[in-house]
């Protein structure tokens, strides 16, 4: 068997979500309050300085140290501010008579940044590394933040995971598979499902998540997977403190944890829901301080959301109201709240507390203390 389910993962059909999209360094912010972005839109840039290559021109033209002031003005070819190429030539110089010539050759392309008349060492800089930070997902600009970046806003379904592999990244969800409890095979994957975010069952298995990467799949969604399918995958043992930076062609989100384990009824029937939609996915998972989970975004029209019938949940328990039990032989079930009752009850401890009736997810209710339950909130903003 697999993990326990973690209670707090955020399962909603509609939520206002906010991203905040921020440069490591200061740069330039891109667009302007209001606009309209996409997920490939580049909101912010900033050139990270490069690197600096060190080169020692004295030792590899023989020079002695009293000499180098003199070796820079008949030697060397280049000066502070030159563009060199790897190859070129920064210094020469005769010897054995004029017979002979030794050289210093640049091992790198970049600027010339500084030349020491001591040492006779020069410092290459490698040129600078863009850096570009897009909106991830579609929506409006809602706040910019000068110099550093933007906060995107967009409304639409938005679901956790309990731990995911691989970056940002986005495509139209299909599902392919029948059930919640499916598992993910090889032969469901196939070359039309390139740049696509596909939804699985119970678990995916290693093969599959092999052909998925082979074919360019960008994202798959799934209850779990094996500990050796993602190794296999990985080519290595991961940590699970922080994930979301893995060189990988296909990110990977576990709604349920680790072994084989059905995905949520609830969670399934939300994604297929959606199927045909485009949605973002990132796998990033941070699990010390500053937790982040694998998230789900898909937007959606707002007006859509609100003339449907289970939509926007409430932050209070009332009729209606989304919940998940976290107490109890039903822990980690979904389920709406059916009535409130107004008078304590006697429970199995044989203290007094206030209860409520749900309705599963199979139709049947259920009588439980108001403590064994938790709201699925309103809004997201990371």
């Amino acid at each position: 068997m697999g993990e326990a389910y973690t209670p707090g993962l955020e399962v909603r059909e509609a939520t206002f979500v906010r991203k905040r999209r921020i440069l490591p360094i200061p740069g330039k912010v891109l667009v302007k309050k209001g606009d309209k972005v996409n997920p490939e839109t580049k909101v912010a840039r900033a050139n990270l300085l490069g690197t600096f290559t060190t080169v020692d021109v004295r030792s590899d033209l023989g020079i002695l140290l009293g000499e180098v002031k003199k070796a820079i003005k008949e030697w060397f070819k280049v000066k502070v501010g030159d563009v060199v190429n790897e190859g070129d030539v920064l210094a020469s110089r005769k010897h054995f008579f004029g017979r002979r010539v030794k050289e210093s050759i640049a091992p790198t392309s970049g600027t010339i940044g500084y030349i020491s008349d001591v040492t006779g060492k020069l410092h290459i800089r490698a040129a600078p590394v863009p850096v570009e930070v897009t909106a991830y997902i579609p929506g409006e600009v809602v706040e910019v933040i000068p110099d550093e970046g933007v906060i995107v806003e967009t409304f639409g379904a938005y679901v956790q995971g309990i731990f995911g592999i691989g970056g940002e990244t986005h495509g139209v969800l299909e599902v392919v598979v029948s059930s919640p409890d499916e598992i993910l095979t090889v032969d469901k994957i196939n070359s039309s499902h390139k740049g696509k975010i596909l939804v699985g069952g119970s678990l995916i298995t290693g093969d599959a998540l092999q052909k998925a990467a082979k074919n360019h799949v960008n994202g798959i969604i799934v209850g779990s997977i094996e500990d050796d399918s993602l190794v296999d995958y990985l080519g290595y043992e991961i940590g699970v403190a922080v994930t979301g930076e893995e060189d990988v062609n296909t990110t990977l989100i576990m709604t349920e944890g680790f072994g084989k384990m059905s995905m949520l009824t609830w969670t399934f029937n939300l994604l297929k829901k959606f199927e045909g939609k485009q949605c973002s996915i990132s796998g990033a998972t941070h699990i010390r301080a500053g937790v982040i989970r694998p998230e789900i975004i898909i937007p959606r029209k707002f007006v859509e959301a609100v003339i449907s019938e289970t939509e926007e949940t409430s932050s209070r328990l009332e009729p209606g109201t989304v919940i998940r039990i976290i107490r109890g032989e039903e822990f980690g079930s979904f389920a709406k709240v059916f009535k409130l009752e107004t008078i304590s009850k006697q429970i199995e401890t044989e203290s007094k507390t206030s209860v409520i009736v749900v309705t599963l997810e199979d139709g049947k209710k259920l009588s439980l203390p108001r403590s064994n339950v938790e709201i699925i909130g309103r809004g997201v903003s990371r």
